[in-house]
């Protein structure tokens, strides 16, 4: 699991942060049976939205995690979009901007791995993306510090969700594209990576006639005082 501070890189790590994560990562070891069922209870006495985790007799529980979309890139959908996105079709698919913020909630059992969890919401949201693209992050807070750990693929959402309780603060879901660095361009079809560039493209020209507008409202002002300072009365 890879975890940083929300306002800082992993350069700027330092070693007693670095002992935090050592610490967290030996908690993860899965419960009991009995203290699985014990932590249910003890989960569902402090649920206050009704989101509640059912545990059944093979031992595998269910309940809801609520995940929030961070996507910075445009995504593929195979359906119409809404009318104020950026949205470029391509036949039967489109490409948009996801409004940052937005939060789905999916029901799950403790078997589902973090990779299940994300093709599970690309296909709720009929994303036609590979999800492979994506990685699923807990945001969780220590002390006045909050971090954001990027899951594995094999980790399971639910045990998280209830060893931390139901409170957001102490533990949300985010889902968001790979690190530029990590992305694995060879998953983008070319399709997509057009209709990337579309979009682009039609950005970088609202910001120019932005800044054109902007500089044009500039100098017709510069040039109202200076005709004022030239022709006083």
């Amino acid at each position: 699991m890879e975890c940083i501070p929300a306002n800082r890189t992993l350069d700027n790590s330092n070693n007693n942060y670095e002992k935090d994560i050592e610490k967290e990562k030996d908690h993860l070891s899965y419960l009991s049976k009995e203290e699985t069922k014990d932590k249910i209870q003890l989960y569902n006495a402090a649920v206050t939205d009704k989101l509640k985790m059912t545990m059944h007799s093979s031992g595998i529980y269910t309940g809801f995690i609520k995940v929030q979309m961070e996507l910075r890139r445009p995504i593929t959908v195979r359906t119409c979009t809404n009318a104020h996105s950026h949205t470029h079709s391509n036949g039967n698919e489109s490409a948009f901007y996801m409004p940052k913020g937005s939060t789905n909630v999916l029901h799950i059992s403790s078997a589902n791995t973090v990779r299940e969890v994300i093709e599970a919401l690309l296909k709720k949201f009929l994303v036609a993306d590979n999800p492979a693209k994506f990685a699923l992050y807990k945001r969780c807070q220590k002390e006045d510090q909050v971090y954001m750990c990027k899951l594995s693929d094999r980790e399971h959402p639910l045990y998280l969700r209830l060893v931390a309780g139901p409170s957001l603060e102490t533990l949300s879901f985010v889902l968001r594209e790979h690190e530029t660095g990590d992305v694995m361009w060879e998953a983008f079809t070319l399709p997509e990576l057009q209709n990337f560039l579309r979009i682009l493209d039609k950005e970088e020209e609202e910001q120019l006639q932005s800044l054109k507008r902007r500089y044009t409202s500039y100098k017709a002002r510069l040039e109202e005082a200076l005709s004022e300072l030239h022709n006083p009365g």
